[in-house]
């Protein structure tokens, strides 16, 4: 895993493969041929796929926010080329919760924008632990708009706890900037493709979240709000989170029985923090699928295919009437 040093970085349930991995690498430094190594691996494995089979849905809000879980900038680096990044709203500022710019992808030209979190406390602050503020989602939309006027498609990836909730956002118009994207994207003139790599919260992620198509990493969650808010809210108990996240479906299995999501995209066995280059080629490989399928779509019918999509969410049937 990149970048990992110590046990910290780990959610508990993941502690036993970490602990088994530090035996194989005693044991390789010790002795590269050793016939002890065989046994080990046959162990780890039985391990990964004893506790991956079984995962809880709170846990999978574990991984999802897990610290060495790739993120937009690692995605950027790891699919497209000759990213050049683009910044700031033409109004307040350049909010770093949110990134974007133009990008190469097998040779087309794309946009593409995401949410983007730290990985050490100066880089969460600097970042806001990819909580935006509406100057990011204003910015979103400028590089939006920017794509539908040269006709390049838009690709943005999902990754946070929600939208800002401070005063000074509120001061500057955190619902209006989150809900004039709603409405600009519906109406995007361009191919736009949507994938949740981490967590999809609430507004925050809505704020760049509408698409043609859909796509959510296996071991992502995409919610309302946090389970811990939930919890809070429901049963004035914040310790109860694990049993918010199961009331609350938040996995992508469940989003995609709900016809939330288009796709699941798998990732490697233990999370796509084991396996930066393999989740970068299965991810690849499916942005292209798609974004293939949308360009032999014609413009009129994406549209009205995208204004569907989400106008037909959450309607469900009682007694035969909708």
């Amino acid at each position: 895993m990149p970048g990992v040093k110590s046990k910290r970085a780990f959610p508990d349930f993941e502690k036993p493969i970490v602990e088994i991995n530090e035996k194989i690498n005693a044991v390789i430094r010790k002795d590269p041929s050793s016939p002890e190594l065989e046994e080990l691996n046959r162990k780890r494995n039985s391990i990964i796929d004893d506790i991956f089979s079984r995962l809880t849905s709170y846990q999978k809000v574990q991984l999802a926010r897990h610290p060495m879980r790739p993120h937009t900038m690692d995605y950027i680096e790891g699919i497209f080329d000759d990213f050049v990044e683009l910044h700031g709203d033409r109004k307040f500022g350049d909010d770093k919760a949110i990134i974007g710019g133009l990008a190469s992808f097998k040779g087309e030209t794309v946009m593409v924008i995401g949410h983007q979190k730290g990985r050490t406390a100066q880089e969460n602050i600097e970042r806001n632990f990819g909580m935006p503020h509406p100057e990011g989602y204003r910015k979103g939309l400028r590089l939006m708009k920017l794509a539908e006027k040269f006709g390049f498609p838009v690709i943005t990836f999902i990754d946070t706890p929600g939208a800002y909730p401070g005063v000074k956002a509120e001061e500057r118009g955190q619902s209006e900037a989150i809900a004039t994207n709603l409405k600009e994207m519906i109406n995007l003139r361009t191919q736009m493709i949507v994938i949740i790599i981490g967590e999809g919260g609430s507004g925050g992620a809505l704020g760049i979240g509408i698409g043609d198509k859909i796509l959510m990493l296996e071991n992502a969650v995409y919610f309302v709000c946090t389970p811990e808010a939930c919890s809070a809210i429901l049963w004035r108990d914040s310790s109860k989170a694990e049993q918010a996240a199961d009331t609350m479906r938040v996995t992508a299995a469940d989003l995609k029985k709900f016809g939330i999501v288009d796709e699941i995209v798998s990732e490697p066995v233990g999370g796509a923090h084991w396996d930066y280059e393999k989740t970068f080629g299965v991810l690849k490989k499916r942005i292209g699928y798609n974004l293939g399928i949308l360009k032999r779509t014609g413009k009129e019918k994406l549209f009205e295919k995208r204004y569907n999509k989400f106008r037909n969410m959450g309607v469900y049937e009682e007694n035969g009437r909708s």
